[in-house]
């Protein structure tokens, strides 16, 4: 007697074959790259790097839609494979509330609108070039958008609580094997992981691997913990990628005159 299989059975089965083939690639990527080393004998992985993909507008799977209908196709939103490990942000229920709202409310609620500066983790998968530059005890990341930085504090025994909650947190960082691992927190609550809604509170806490896999691409993990506002810590994982032309440079994304309508066109004087 034959069995008879339903499509989208297949294509499940198909979706998990691949997704366990590519998991497995990476993993024996990770394993088999000996990145060259920086001058501390730690992996060098100075540079300018960017991710490539459709995170900084959902971090999970997502269609096609109209965005911004007033701007058409500039404004749409294409659709894109999501970076979240599982495809589940465990939201509580009030938060999941919440995260509807923001999208609803996006075209001014988005802190990106407003060119606050983008926080962790949205700031590493923006569409925008940044740099790494490693010193003696610290890393500096430089961000176009916003002119965001942060410093990776390294090797510190007893890390201070942040003095204050900032947009962009406070970074600690150390080195397991060939992996960066950066601790962040001390954040507003302000900040959205991407332009769906997506979102965090002020206990927000940021766990960082940033992993060489080959001369010019690193993977990019990211867990982040909220009690607050998720049932469960989640993770997103994607790979970055060295920008290689030989003139490539992070360009200062003044983005400030532009948000101004926004921002204050409450208060500007309207001529009668």
């Amino acid at each position: 007697m034959l069995l008879k299989i339903k499509p989208t059975a297949i294509r499940l089965n198909l979706l998990l074959i691949a997704l366990l083939a590519g998991a497995s690639a990476i993993s024996q990527e990770i394993g088999d790259f000996q990145p060259e080393e920086a001058w501390d004998g730690n992996p060098d992985i100075n540079g300018i790097w960017q991710a490539i993909g459709t995170a900084h507008w959902d971090l999970q799977d997502h269609e096609a839609s109209a965005g911004l209908p007033e701007m058409g196709a500039i404004g749409s939103v294409p659709p894109g494979q999501g970076v979240v490990v599982g495809g589940e942000i465990p939201y509580q229920d009030w938060a999941l509330e919440k995260k509807q709202e923001n999208w609803a409310g996006r075209p001014t609620a988005d802190p990106e609108t407003k060119c606050y500066l983008p926080g962790v983790p949205r700031a590493t998968y923006l569409p925008y070039p940044f740099q790494i530059l490693q010193g003696t005890d610290k890393i500096m990341i430089v961000y176009g958008f916003a002119e965001a930085n942060r410093t990776i504090h390294m090797n510190v025994e007893n890390p201070e609580a942040p003095p204050l909650d900032t947009w962009m947190g406070r970074s600690y960082g150390n080195w397991e094997g060939n992996t960066l691992v950066v601790e962040a927190q001390g954040f507003l609550g302000e900040a959205w992981f991407d332009r769906a809604g997506n979102f965090a509170s002020s206990a927000l806490r940021v766990t960082e691997r940033y992993t060489p896999i080959s001369p010019d691409a690193l993977l990019y993990e990211a867990t982040i913990e909220d009690p607050t506002v998720f049932t469960r810590p989640w993770q997103i994982r994607m790979p970055l990628y060295r920008r290689l032309e030989p003139n490539a440079r992070v360009v200062e994304y003044k983005c400030v005159e532009f948000s101004e309508e926004i921002l204050y066109g409450h208060l500007m004087k309207k001529e009668e």
